[in-house]
This record gives C-alpha cells, structure tokens and sequence, in this order.
C-alpha cells in the first residue's frame, strides 16, 4: 500500500468508527448549547464536540461530549499529506454536521498557529491558503470563515477556555503543541492585556529535528543523546530567556501544561487519576518519567500498568483504554521529544522560584474552542 494510500485508509478507518452507530445522537447534540471546533494543527486534524454552559457570575464552563483526532502529518507539505489533511477536515466536518446533527453556525473550523509558523518558515504559505479554498469547495460553503490563528489569539484562547475563572490571574499556561508551544498569563489582573509567551519548539518539531541529526545511526539510544543536544539548544536559545523575561514571578503561582504531551504524560505516570482533567506533578515526576520512557518503555504498557493497580478499586477497562489511545497517538520517541521539551521548560521555571506549583491539563485541545464560542455567540 502506498503511503497516500496508507494515510487515507487512517482517516476514513477514523470517520467510520465515528460514523456508524451514532444516528441516535441526533437530538442530544442538537441542542442549541452544542458546539463543534475542528482544528487543523501541525500533527492533523482534531474535533471536540462540546456543551457550554453560560455562566455570568462563575464564568463559562464546558462539558467534552466527544474528542477525536486524525493523523495527517499537514507540516510535511507534500501532496500526500495535504491530501489526507483535506479528507480528514471534510468528513469530520459532514459528520459534526449530518451524524451529530450540529447546525453549520455552531461547527467552527480553524487552522493551528503552529502550522502558520511552519509554512512561514518553508515558504509554504500558499499551501494554506489554497487548503483552505479546497476545503470551502468540498464541503459547498463558499463564504465558510476558517480562520488562520495567530498565535497570540490561540494563547489566550487557550488561556480563557482552560483556566478557570478563579485561578485566571495567577496561573501561567503554557500550550506544547506539534509545532511550536505558545502561552502566557494575563498580568494585571484583567482580560484585556494578555503576556504572550512562545517558543519555535513544539514536540514534532523536536522530534524531527532529532531525527534528522541522527544521520545514518537510528537505533533508539543514539536518538536519546541527539535529542538531548536538541532539547539542550532550544533551551539555550530560547527558553531560559523566554521564562525570564516572562515576567511570570510572582505574579503566577501555578504553571500550568496543556497540549497532547501533557495529556499522554498525566495519563501514564498517574493512570489511577483517569477521571482528573488537572494532574499536578513535579519536576521530579517527569524526571523519572521521561528515564522510564528511554529505558524501561514496556513499563508504560497498558497491561503493565494496569497489573499495578487494585481491581476493586479502579475502572480498569477505562483506564487501559485511555492508555491505549496515548500509544496510538505517539510512538516512543514522540514521547520521549515531547518530555524532554518539558522538562527544559519546568525547570527554567523551578530555577526562577521553586514554590510553583506545576500541572497538567489533560483536556486542554477543547479550549480554545470554548473561548472563541464565548467570544462569538450572545
């Protein structure tokens, strides 16, 4: 099979594993408090289905009726990618639309800042902007709006659907993405100025770049010194300026990751915490993770980890799965790109005031969604 060929069979195997079966929603998720975003990022495409509930006094708040992502690889920029980014975008957008039964005005459709970035930097900008005609031609909406996001604008959506509204002001989140990782806090105490802080690293790009260098040796432990040299560079040439120029002490008391690598690692060091969208961990915690992730891996299995646990008290059948779902997401050396670049941000930060307070956001792919639907609809 073909590598196109490959990339779209994923992605019609995804739409029909969403597809059959799920007629019977229609009247749940037709509800006018229903709304759909799907994202095109660096890594592919993702859809969150979500209930908002409107809030004057405590804030917004949203419940995840649905999360589903397709592998596309879209910052390769070859004619393969591209195609099954556009297959993936469409289908998930005709199934938020015809399965769940979701009016088009409440399915919004963005493009990540990350794949921006990426194409800025490979002069592939024309490759977005002709995605996303085709995409309007497909789906017959001409006048569709899928906006390109700018970095800080996902930041702060991130931010405002993310944090709740009593630890808004003294929470500094940051976002690992495919591409880049971007975040920041909102400085005085207000939603109208918001510190914007980003890196150019995110965990495939720290993957790729490790992989590149890895010339002609590509077993797994030339891989781990490579990418240590990588994680080392972004360190020295952007994080430790980024942290300390961000002004984040003492205003924010807690940091906070979200992001598909702060997803994959709270699952795995605490699977026993499946139902907790927030997992605080230490520097220490990833520390021994990521040691785990190069050299004990089968330790991070879902039948390894589940055999540690107490069958009366947990749901194990939920909680392998969620595990399954981290391994399909990212192979071992995502993971271990992914910690790394975590880690080098951690502790620039645990150098800068070592009373922080450290967490992992495990449903943080919905939140922009939630603000931009807040930030659009009455």
């Amino acid at each position: 099979m073909t590598k196109r060929l490959a990339m779209l069979s994923v992605v019609l195997c995804v739409i029909v594993s969403i597809t059959f079966g799920q007629t019977s929603n229609k009247s749940k998720y037709s509800a006018p408090s229903i709304y759909a975003g799907i994202e095109v990022g660096s890594k592919g495409v993702k859809m969150s289905i979500i209930e908002l509930k409107k809030n004057a006094e405590k804030g917004n708040t949203f419940n995840i009726l649905k999360d589903t992502s397709v592998n596309t690889d879209f910052i390769s920029f070859n004619k393969q990618t591209y195609d099954a980014t556009l297959a993936g975008l469409s289908s998930l957008f005709n199934v938020a639309l015809s399965n769940y039964a979701i009016p088009s005005k409440r399915i919004f459709t963005v493009v990540s800042s990350g794949v921006k970035i990426q194409a800025d930097k490979e002069n592939k900008g024309e490759w977005i902007n002709n995605f996303i005609k085709e995409f309007k031609q497909k789906i017959n909406e001409p006048e569709r709006n899928v906006e390109v996001v700018s970095v800080m604008q996902e930041a702060k959506l991130s931010h405002l659907g993310i944090v709740p509204v009593s630890k808004r002001y003294n929470t500094f989140l940051i976002d690992i993405g495919s591409g880049n990782t971007k975040g920041g806090f909102f400085p005085y105490g207000n939603d109208s100025e918001f510190y914007l802080f980003q890196l150019s690293w995110g965990t495939k790009s720290t993957a790729n770049a490790a992989e590149k260098m890895c010339a002609d040796d590509k077993s797994l432990a030339n891989y781990s010194r490579v990418l240590q040299r990588v994680a080392a560079g972004a360190e020295n040439t952007e994080i430790i300026y980024a942290v300390n120029s961000s002004g984040s002490y003492p205003v924010s008391d807690h940091i906070a990751f979200s992001g598909g690598i702060a997803w994959a690692t709270a699952t795995l060091i605490y699977p026993e915490l499946n139902s907790n969208s927030i997992v605080p961990v230490t520097y220490e915690d990833v520390e021994r993770f990521y040691k785990r992730l190069s050299e004990n891996y089968s330790s991070l299995s879902d039948s390894y980890l589940l055999n540690k646990m107490d069958d009366a008290q947990w749901n194990k059948k939920l909680i392998g799965n969620e595990i399954k779902r981290v391994h399909t997401v990212f192979d071992q050396r995502s993971l271990m790109a992914g910690t790394a670049l975590l880690l080098r941000i951690m502790r620039q930060f645990k150098s800068v005031n070592e009373a922080k307070q450290f967490y992992l956001v495990k449903n943080g792919q919905v939140g922009w969604v939630s603000a931009y639907v807040d930030q659009i609809v009455d």
